[in-house]
């Protein structure tokens, strides 16, 4: 058995790697389309502000993906050292969308990175502003391939489980594009991505007016960054809604820990605006609800009813029941392939193979699982509730917070009193936290309402891990955190300084720019 401690130290050190790297992620996908509709302005005027303006976030842009393509590298590395049974078990699913994300996605990106910041002598307007399409189309192509991967881990389709080799096989590539979990996912996570670069724009330019500073400048990078945030803003609210209503259907045991529903009730259940929950007794001591809500929005009907956690539990005691018959008779056919009993058995019990793995976790071997054993493995196979239930709550305050926030710049900027209402720059400034922060939220919902699982309902967690000791986990989280950190220190200590500087800083020479081209 793998020692548990050794798999929380690789669930830290993988959680902490991800979470570094989304730091970088969304305004990478945020401001690549930014960029766009800065250059496409000055193709279409032919102004130079809006070359100045492509120029001077096109070089945040550059500090951004050149750090967050360093801590992105490490993270698929992990699989084979941290999760090698996970690498096994998934390989032939996951490993699809990654390769095609590496030798497509990631080169179309970096190397139009590299046309973006060395054509403007070399190409045409018309010419640089495809690069930047490219540029913006190869963020997003990386971000829809490496979801695709991550949906299939939440909702596992298009593949079938070999009992011979152990491992899950591809048997539908389309299935898995297609994955309503993966496409919804995907939408909702660009568009949170596009609400931070749009927020990292409008901070910077009220930073940049309160100061009355790069006023021009600033005043028309706000403008494009209210009417883009505030379809993003709204997109992201709209698309999350449609991202949860897949849970309803394919983790019904994260959606009843997200909203604190312990028992099911009549439809359609209402939605729990705060609560106390009690873990121990399966219950809230108090809360505030509002009839209806929570049921249209995720059956979008009024006769659907959700099932509560105890209902969850109760169905996860049985398949765990039968879970353990198909693990017995997937060891009996590795003993002997020709025992065509067992072969039948798995086959009438391979749908719950994956719950009774569960049972994996408390003794080594299943048949010896007593009923305490069963009860505390269903119990354990839905989550914690007030961390999903209150960081739910708080990424859904973030983004009604920020759709507030695009509303009234957007609002000003139409009128032209942006300028003049030090509340609204203010309050745009000290908004530059609140995308990262509730990005960062949403992840959490979605891997931490996953567990106990690696793949739901089918690889457990603590079969994943690979056999390593503690102290060398101990070792590499320190490492990684270490480095980590120090890259994060330089990204901030770049971002600062050029923004500090102002777009002067930021732009090639007068001299320089007008140079002819040159082959």
């Amino acid at each position: 058995m793998i020692d548990p401690q050794a798999v929380d130290l690789a669930r830290v050190q993988f959680a902490a790697t991800a979470l570094y790297h989304f730091l970088f992620v969304p305004l990478t996908l945020g401001l690549s389309w930014l960029l766009v509709i800065m250059e496409s302005a000055y193709v279409l005027s032919g102004r130079t502000i809006y070359r100045d303006m492509t120029q001077f976030w096109g070089k945040l842009f550059g500090i951004n993906f050149a750090l967050g393509v360093t801590t992105g590298l490490t993270m698929e590395f992990q699989f084979g050292t941290n999760w090698a049974y996970y690498s096994h078990y998934v390989g032939d699913i996951f490993g699809a969308p990654l390769a095609i994300e590496g030798l497509m996605a990631f080169f179309l990106e970096s190397t139009m990175v590299g046309l973006f910041f060395f054509g403007w002598q070399r190409l045409s307007k018309a010419q640089h502003l495809v690069v930047t399409t490219l540029m913006a189309l190869g963020t997003n192509l990386s971000a829809v391939l490496i979801l695709i991967a991550n949906g299939w881990m939440q909702e596992p389709v298009g593949a079938v489980f070999n009992p011979h080799t152990l491992r899950m096989e591809l048997i539908d590539f389309w299935a898995i594009v297609f994955n309503p979990a993966a496409q919804s996912k995907f939408v909702h996570t660009v568009s949170a991505g596009y609400v931070t670069g749009s927020i990292f724009v409008l901070a910077i330019s009220s930073w940049y007016l309160l100061r009355n500073r790069h006023v021009d400048f600033a005043k028309r990078s706000f403008r494009i960054a209210a009417a883009f945030g505030l379809a993003s803003a709204a997109s992201v609210i709209v698309l999350g809604d449609e991202s949860g209503y897949t849970v309803t259907h394919a983790q019904q045991s994260k959606l009843a820990a997200m909203e604190g529903m312990w028992e099911a009730e009549p439809a359609p259940a209402g939605f729990t605006v705060i609560a106390s929950a009690n873990e121990r007794e399966m219950r809230n001591d108090w809360e505030v609800r509002i009839p209806w809500v929570l049921g249209l929005l995720a059956t979008r009907s009024t006769d659907k009813i959700l099932p509560g956690i105890k209902d969850i539990v109760a169905e996860n005691e049985r398949r765990i029941r039968d879970g353990r018959e198909a693990v017995l008779a997937l060891e009996a056919i590795r003993k002997d392939p020709n025992d065509a009993a067992a072969r039948e058995r798995l086959a009438q019990y391979q749908g719950d193979l994956g719950y009774g793995l569960l049972l994996k976790k408390y003794v080594t071997d299943v048949a010896q699982a007593d009923e305490a054993t069963i009860k505390l493995a269903a119990r354990e196979s839905v989550p914690k509730v007030w961390p999903l239930f209150w960081t739910f709550r708080f990424m859904v305050l973030a983004a009604f917070l920020m759709l507030a926030l695009f509303i009234a710049a957007f609002w000003h900027a139409a009128k032209g009193t942006f300028a003049e209402r030090p509340w609204l720059l203010k309050w745009a400034f000290w908004s530059l936290p609140l995308p990262w922060l509730a990005a960062h939220a949403g992840w959490f919902v979605a891997e931490y309402g996953r567990q106990p699982w690696t793949v739901h309902g089918l690889l457990p967690t603590h079969l994943s891990a690979s056999t390593l000791a503690t102290s060398d986990v101990w070792g590499s989280l320190a490492a990684f955190i270490g480095f980590y950190t120090l890259l994060l220190v330089v990204e901030l200590y770049l971002m600062f300084k050029y923004a500090r500087l102002g777009p002067q800083a930021a732009l090639p020479s007068a001299a320089s720019m007008a140079q002819p081209a040159t082959a």
